[in-house]
Formats: C-alpha cells, structure tokens, sequence
C-alpha cells in the first residue's frame, strides 16, 4: 500500500537514528507513534501487529486508504521495528497538525461524517475502532483524513462501538452546541482534552430542548447508563448487552441514525464585523494592487515555500495567493463565523493546499493534555517558512494592548530559522487604526510609530524591501529573519 507523497522523504530513514517519541500517541498501550527523520512511524505489538495485517487484508480498507479518507499507510521489513515491538508502519505525513478546538463547525462535522464513514464501512467486514475522538482525524486543506490506523480491531460480536463515549464528547456534543444553541463550540474542546461529559450537557438541555434532534438519546440517555454503570465493569456492561441480543446489526443501524443526525447538524452564526471586512476595511483599488504585487514578489524568490503561515487571514484572498508559491497553506482567522466560510468556500472551490483554522492570535493554542505537550502548542507546530502578518499589528498591538516588541517577536517566532516574515504596518494616522485609538485611553500607545516598528524589525533581521502603499497610511515589508 503506497503513501501519498505529502512531505516525507522517499526513503526510510535510519529507525535508530534521531527516533523521537510522539508525545500523544501513549493511550493505547499496544502501538505508539515515533518520528525518525520526516518519517512517521508507527510500531505495533504482536496483538495489533495481528489486527493490522487482518484489517490490510480486509476487502473494505484498501478502498479508503485509496479514496485517501485514510492516512497513506504502509507495513515496513520486520527487522525495521524498534526494539520490543513485533512490527512497524510508516505512514504519510500530514502538511500541518491541527485540533479540534481550532476547527469551525463545519470542519467538525465533516470530520465526524467521516469517522462515521469509516466505522460503518468496517462493522459489516468485521471490524470496529477502539476509539472514537476527534483527534483521530486531521486535515489536507480542506478534506478530512483518519489518521489513528492503530485504532482498528476485529468486531467481537454483541460489543458496542467501545468509542461511542469519546464520538459524543469530542465530536457530537460539540455540534449540538452549535446547532441547537448557537454556542460556539472551541472554548469547551480547548478546555478538556477528553472534551464534554454528558452530565455538562445534561444541564444545558433541559425542558424543552430535551426533545431536541438527538438529546434524548445521545445526552440524557447516556448520560443516565453512564451514571447507572458507574460501578459496574466493562466486561459486564459486554456481558449484559450480549445476553440482550445486541448484534452488529443493530450496532450498523445505531451509526446509520447517528449519520442522519449529523448530516441535519447546521449552525450558521451571526454576521459580525469581520464577516464583511474585506469590504470596510478601507483599502482604494490601487492599495490591493500593490499589496497583491508586493505579497507575489515575496512568496516567489528563492523557490517553492513548504509552509506558508497566513495570519489574520480572514476570506482567505491572501491564503489562495499563497497557494499558488507555496506547497502548504494554514490560514488564521479568530472569528469562527469567518473561518466557517471561508471552509465552506475553498472546499468549493477543490482547494486542497490551504487549512483554515480558528484561533485567536492574543490567545493561541497552548499545549495541552498530559503534562501540557500531548497537543503541541500553536507555537511548536507552526515554523513557517513565511508568515504573512497582513493588517494585523494593529488590532494586537492597540485593540489588544499587546506591547509593539511582543508583536513582533511573536511574528517572528512562529517563522523556521531562515524564514521571511511579510508584515504589514498600519500608522497611527490611518482610519482603521484611529477607530481603535479612540476607545482608548489618551497617550497610552506613544510607542506605537512606524521608526519604531522598524527598529524592532532590524533587531530580528534584514529588511529586504518595503512599500508604502499609495493611500500613505500603511507600509508592507519583506523581513528575512535571523540577521
């Protein structure tokens, strides 16, 4: 089974040499996830080794590993395993890791389809998933792959889907939030890497919104078992479903119903000011002119970008340009509503080379999980060969209150060593920035200036080139980093 070639070397490197451990992959004791080189690896006990080689030889996995709604997979010789493990997979490597909390509703309810998908694809052949969690899933630019190979294993018959709890807490509830409340959904996933309990439900949808598509059953139910069984063991909830009559029948019609439901799942919030902030952010015809050249320029030298950093990236018009230079493109955008429509769009559009994500740049990702690095931070992942920093200064250095120097020394952080940072800087005297200055208290922003911007700017590299586009109010430059 070849790998899509995404990012990984063409052949295998050393597996003693630079092995390095993948901080969320310990959950399950019989696979872990290692890296060596661009490779990634995958080492399997003689149990899962076992189920791998049963699941490879299944009529139903070859064809999502070939629709590519699985991630590219591929068994290795036997003496490549590291030691104490029976066997090693190499899988494709994904462009850019990325979390639930970071992903709009739409996102989620595609990658939930998609598990959905799966799991109803191999209960007929045999075979279930052992988990059900959304980090189970991540993204080429806008289409969803499952990356958790390890999580298939035979279907023991009269078992529930085992990852039926995981699926509601970090995939169905959240969706219920958006579509029958309107909330969104990333606070409460940032919050909880084992995502909402149904008990936290329990309390939101009470009276009438009991009846609500899919609280009754997925909420209230299940949350009642849940409490109901609380002392009572698995292998004995197993037991007693089996003695019921539970069959793989009714487990396939179980996910049929959660599919439907899904599928009916929208949410479509509120406009807000950045919905439409292309349109009233005041550039003139010529200023988008030179912006779009100046962009071009810097994205076109020195060869194709493997990653481009698109931040504040709002309808994307700068994120689809990246993509014309660059291999891989990750657009942020704080507001879900924008990030939400810019998905659906790109999707539309066939655009495989640009992920939009949701995160507020104030307040980014932190590391979470087990010891805080079981999901890396924004920070750690990112490494861009440029970031693109467009119309954003401002709204973090006045609307945040972020000090000028923090700005830039996180633009520049988020850059891989030898990378470019194209950055926009709106002046004091420009329309936008003045509708942030006035609700702000008078002089408190007296270093916000265009020398000192660039003084912090030389302090990080070399400022190879600038434009004052023709309005007079913002400059753009081209900073390579490490100078």
């Amino acid at each position: 089974m070849a790998i899509p070639h995404l990012g990984r070397s063409a052949r295998p490197a050393p597996l003693d040499a630079d092995l390095r451990v993948e901080p969320g992959s310990f959950r399950d004791p019989a696979n872990r996830v290692f890296h060596a080189g661009d490779d990634v690896l995958r080492a399997l006990d003689e149990t899962a080794a076992a189920h791998w080689r049963a699941l490879a030889g299944s009529a139903f996995f070859p064809p999502l590993l070939a629709a590519g709604k699985v991630c590219g997979t591929e068994e290795l010789p036997a003496e490549s395993a590291p030691a104490a493990w029976a066997a090693v997979l190499r899988h494709e490597r994904i462009p850019f890791v990325s979390h639930p909390y970071e992903w709009s509703f739409a996102m989620l309810r595609d990658a939930a389809l998609l598990h959905l998908e799966i799991l109803r694809a191999a209960l007929p052949a045999g075979f279930t998933t052992k988990d059900g969690s959304a980090y189970n899933l991540q993204w080429r630019g806008t289409e969803p792959v499952f990356i958790d190979v390890g999580s298939f294993a035979p279907l023991r018959e009269g078992e529930p889907w085992a990852g039926y709890r995981q699926f509601c807490q970090t995939l169905l509830y959240p969706l219920l939030l958006g579509a029958h409340l309107g909330l969104d959904f990333q606070p409460w996933l940032r919050a909880r890497v084992d995502g909402i309990e149904p008990d936290q439900m329990g309390r939101l949808f009470r009276g009438v919104r009991r009846l609500l598509p899919g609280v009754l059953t997925h909420v209230h139910l299940h949350g009642s078992v849940t409490r109901r069984n609380a002392g009572t063991s698995t292998a004995d909830v197993r037991a007693q479903l089996r003695a019921a009559g539970y069959t793989r029948e009714l487990a396939l019609a179980t996910v049929r119903g959660m599919e439907r439901l899904v599928r009916r799942l929208d949410h479509q919030p509120a406009a807000s000011h950045w919905v439409d902030y292309q349109r009233t952010c005041g550039y003139s015809g010529d200023d988008r002119a030179g912006k779009e050249r100046f962009v071009t320029d810097a994205l076109t030298g020195a060869g194709r970008r493997r990653l481009v950093l698109d931040l504040g990236a709002n309808d994307g018009r700068y994120s689809r340009l990246a993509a014309r230079h660059a291999e891989y493109v990750v657009a942020v955008e704080q507001d879900p509503a924008v990030v939400d429509r810019l998905y659906r769009a790109l999707q539309g559009e066939g655009e495989r080379r640009v992920l939009p994500l949701v995160m507020d740049l104030a307040d980014p990702s932190p590391g979470g999980g087990w010891r805080g690095i079981e999901r890396a931070s924004f920070a750690a992942r990112a490494g861009a060969d440029v970031v693109l920093a467009l119309a954003l200064v401002h709204h973090l250095a006045i609307g945040r209150n972020v000090p000028l120097p923090e700005v830039v020394s996180c633009l520049a952080g988020l850059a891989a060593p030898g990378g470019r940072l194209v950055v926009e800087f709106v002046h004091p005297d420009d329309p936008m920035a003045g509708r942030l200055l006035a609700n702000k208290p008078e002089g408190i922003f007296r270093d916000y200036r265009r020398d000192a911007f660039e003084a912090l700017l030389a302090a990080h590299g070399t400022v190879e080139d600038r434009l004052e586009l023709p309005s007079g109010t913002r400059t753009l430059y081209r900073v390579a980093l490490g100078g």
